[in-house]
């Protein structure tokens, strides 16, 4: 089997807008995706895992940039690969720049318009530039831009002819912070709308305050999916770690260490640091003996269900 065969026996099920079904991709002997299957549906999903995990192959794929070794890859049922007519509710943003210096932010992201057969191409140009705070800098030259403008220009053009499907690769690569922040409210308003959107990056800060879900990639393999905080109590080998603050402590501490839900508690000046085996159990039981203590609780707070603490655990699993 090559490369660019996608088997006829490959199952068809899908359930959302894009959907891959046991996909794999390998390049000679390297597997860069091994047997993943999913479903993104419309809102912001991240595609999270370190450099070299996989997340640019998945979205070439998704993309029809390249074909699945193995498997099948959809948007709305149709085969991504050699169909062309998905790009009429597809846009997508390459890690790797690939623009012409030479022209304006205006000039190409026109120039994509027109590549769309699009009635208004210059409305549709100015619309898009508007969206991504461009339209200041739009007779500029894409030469004399920063990083973070040239990422934006590139955004507008992904979104001229407005797709149902965003496909971003490290989109916030070189913006500044007020440029990542308009980008991220910006994709929220695209998920709320409908768009089906899905993001790659390394960095867990970037997900965390877009993604609604979350794909995690590691070693080529889909190693979680869905909300991060739900994948974290899944974790059950793992324990569970949370801030306590209360009334007193210290009694505190004595009561709770007799529960079999309590791994161990550490007293410190901000209160207690309590690592629990069982995440429900504990969280059940930490009410009863506060109040047949009559100790008042003044927070509790899960202090690893970060997206961090997610990513780390998968990768050392």
């Amino acid at each position: 089997m090559t490369a660019q065969t996608i088997p006829a026996e490959t199952p068809a099920a899908t359930t959302g807008v894009v959907d891959l079904v046991n996909v794999s991709r390998w390049y000679g002997n390297v597997v860069a995706v091994n047997d993943i299957t999913m479903s993104l549906s419309p809102g912001v999903t991240g595609l999270l895992g370190p450099n070299g995990a996989g997340k640019t192959t998945v979205l070439h794929m998704m993309a029809g940039f390249l074909a699945p070794s193995r498997g099948l890859v959809t948007i709305d049922g149709k085969p991504t690969w050699r169909n062309p007519a998905v790009y009429r509710d597809l846009g997508l943003v390459t890690e790797r720049e690939a623009v012409h210096g030479f022209l304006t932010a205006r000039q190409f992201v026109t120039a994509c318009a027109k590549m769309q057969k699009l009635k208004d191409p210059e409305g549709a140009a100015q619309r898009a530039l508007e969206l991504v705070e461009m339209t200041g800098a739009a007779e500029r030259r894409i030469e004399t831009f920063s990083k973070g403008m040239r990422q934006r220009t590139r955004v507008a053009a992904a979104l001229v002819h407005e797709p149902r499907v965003l496909l971003l690769d490290e989109p916030f690569n070189g913006m500044d912070p007020r440029q990542r922040m308009h980008m991220m409210e910006l994709l929220h308003a695209l998920g709320d709308r409908g768009h089906t959107i899905l993001f790659s990056s390394h960095i867990l800060e970037e997900v965390e305050q877009v993604a609604g879900l979350v794909q995690v990639i590691v070693a080529g393999r889909l190693a979680a999916s869905g909300d991060y905080r739900k994948i974290r109590r899944l974790m059950t080998n793992r324990p569970h770690v949370f801030a306590v603050r209360s009334s007193d402590d210290r009694r505190l501490a004595v009561a709770l260490m007799a529960e079999k839900s309590v791994a161990g508690i550490e007293i410190e000046a901000t209160g207690l640091t309590v690592r629990a085996s069982d995440y429900g159990s504990f969280t059940r039981v930490l009410p009863r003996i506060a109040l047949d203590q009559g100790i008042r609780l003044h927070q509790l707070v899960p202090s690893d269900e970060s997206l961090e603490s997610v990513f780390s655990y998968l990768l050392e699993g």
